[in-house]
């Protein structure tokens, strides 16, 4: 450094120009400028260790220098370029720099490093309020504690997953989302001095939680209540882990009451709901879905089949029918049924073709139509079965002819036994004959006879019956002779077995009947051209009018004929 001294009483016959030029031709050297570096280097620096502060100045390597300390504004006293300070205390922290002085020269101060001491004192963060799970909106407090510390001036740092302004006071003040989900620390700093960091405390931010309401039943008896619970969960947990919540009960959509164990037990019927609310402001849960409560009367509903059967059949017309007795009260009406198609909220349910998807139980149940939380019990069940197979008429004939002067009794029926309302539809010759309902007639003419079943409004029909076939015995006797009557015919003789009806010009058609080998012909006569053992058996016939096919006779006595293997000799 070079140094003009303008007391020199020549200096003001110096010309400026040459002045400057002195300067401007002269290489000025400045000192360089001095680092303050604390050892250990580390940022954070516990009370009772040992610190080393040094003063260096690159590029001043050999030569003597004198050294100049502050911490503040403040002259420590030392001349060494560093000094060592055993056993730091609080009183020990600040900002530290130095310059140094060679001859009469001095550098310019080093930037100011500053030792903060650390404190062997753990602050704890506390939750307000302290509940395990916080839901989004909720207002939250973290406070920082530090024991101990009580009546300094402490200014606070908080770590946080989320901070915008990092507050510096000791209480932490948040209306959270779930972005604030994460950990939370913090640390107290009072001029140069500085206490460990906390624990971390960890928030948890779930999503606005739903209120759940449940009833033990949902339909008051008569002269008793119906209890009701609401309860807050958190989400995707199946136990109710959350705390501090009130419970407030709203019926029919206007405030109820509020309690503190989501419980309250109620004798009037309406449409209840509840949420949940702690805190201060108050943070309120979604309100739960909505329970019917009933209150149940004391008239009785009653469900009747009409008609009345105990079997239906697959295309049958059936009414289910809710009656309720007692007083004129209007009633809507209200079916349960374990059959796949479930019936109108009417009185009464009209089955225009019955299917087996309409099998079931039936119950009931009426609401006051004046008062919709009134309500009757449910009634008994009625079972209605439907059958999908079409049942079939049967007949029945106690003989097949109608003897001379008498009758045939016909009786139809329908499967099974147990089914009833039927009316019965007989038919002659595929005619219609006459309806009777108890299905039995007596008949004295022949002809091909059928029935079936028909019941119900519109009339529903079985399936026809098979036909049966009657005969009307006329009075002509048939006569079966042999020709030649011998006694006994042999292997190989020609007979004849012939039918005969005597009386009137009538033309007949002929029917055998025997229990020989052979059969004979519907023919008047039967001609065995060479006999056999075959031939042997008792023959009788009978005549069936060619024009009126419905007309026989009886049939013949029985003549036997006996065919010998042996063959005859003469003697």
């Amino acid at each position: 450094m070079i140094t003009i001294n303008k007391s020199n009483k020549n200096w003001d016959n110096f010309n400026n120009d040459f002045i400057f030029k002195f300067v401007n031709d002269i290489f000025l050297t400045a000192p360089p400028k001095p680092t303050v570096t604390l050892q250990p280097s580390r940022t954070q620096i516990y009370s009772g260790e040992t610190v080393t502060v040094r003063c260096e100045i690159q590029g001043g390597e050999g030569a003597q220098w004198t050294y100049e300390w502050r911490r503040g504004q403040v002259n420590t006293g030392q001349s060494s370029n560093e000094y060592r300070i055993s056993r730091v205390t609080e009183s020990d922290g600040g900002g530290y720099s130095c310059r140094g002085r060679r001859s009469s020269s001095w550098t310019e101060w080093s930037d100011i490093t500053t030792l903060r001491v650390t404190v062997p004192i753990k602050p704890t963060v506390t939750l307000q309020p302290s509940w395990t799970q916080i839901y989004s909106g909720e207002t939250v407090t973290l406070r920082c504690e530090i024991q101990g510390g009580e009546g300094a001036q402490w200014t606070y740092e908080w770590r946080a997953a989320k901070l915008n302004t990092p507050p510096t006071s000791s209480e932490y003040r948040i209306t959270v989302t779930e972005s604030d989900s994460g950990g939370y620390s913090c640390r107290g700093t009072r001029t140069y001095l500085l206490t460990e960091w906390s624990d971390t405390i960890t928030l948890t931010v779930s999503s606005k939680p739903k209120a759940e309401l449940r009833a033990d039943s949902t339909a008051v008896p008569v002269g008793g209540s119906v209890t009701l619970t609401c309860s807050v969960s958190p989400p995707s947990s199946s136990s109710s882990s959350s705390s501090g919540w009130k419970y407030y009960w709203y019926r029919d959509g206007k405030s109820y009451e509020a309690v503190t164990n989501g419980q309250i037990s109620v004798s009037e019927g309406g449409l209840y709901s509840c949420r949940g609310g702690r805190g201060e402001p108050v943070y309120y849960t979604e309100d739960s879905e909505s329970v019917r409560i009933d209150t149940t009367v004391s008239n009785r509903p009653v469900v009747t089949l009409y008609p009345n059967w105990s079997e239906i059949y697959r295309g049958e017309t059936i009414t289910v029918r809710c009656e309720i007795h007692g007083g004129d009260t209007e009633w809507d009406y209200e079916w349960e049924t374990n059959s796949t198609i479930k019936p109108p909220n009417q009185n009464e349910y009209r089955i225009r073709s019955a299917s087996s998807s309409n099998s079931g139980n039936y119950r009931c149940k009426g609401r006051m139509k004046s008062s919709q939380h009134k309500t009757t019990e449910w009634s008994d069940s009625v079972t209605l079965t439907v059958s999908d197979n079409k049942p079939k008429a049967e007949l029945r004939a106690d003989r097949t002819a109608v003897p001379v002067g008498g009758s045939v009794t016909l009786t139809c029926s329908v499967s099974p036994s147990s089914s009833s309302g039927w009316k019965y539809y007989w038919y002659r010759n595929r005619k219609p004959y006459e309806p009777v309902t108890n299905g039995q007639i007596s008949v004295s003419e022949g002809g091909l006879y059928s029935c079936r079943g028909g019941r119900g409004e519109p009339v529903y029909y079985t399936e026809d019956s098979e036909s049966v076939w009657i005969d009307t015995t006329v009075s002509n006797r048939p006569v079966v002779t042999l020709y030649p009557n011998w006694s006994e015919i042999y292997r190989g003789e020609t007979i004849t077995v012939r039918c005969e009806i005597h009386g009137g010009d009538t033309e007949w058609d002929y029917e055998w009947e025997t229990n020989s080998t052979i059969k004979p012909p519907n023919q008047t006569e039967y001609r065995i051209r060479s006999a056999s053992s075959s031939n042997s058996g008792n023959y009788r016939c009978k005549g069936r009018m060619k024009s009126s096919q419905h007309k026989t006779t009886e049939w013949s006595d029985s003549v036997t004929l006996t065919v010998s293997d042996s063959k005859s000799y003469l003697l």
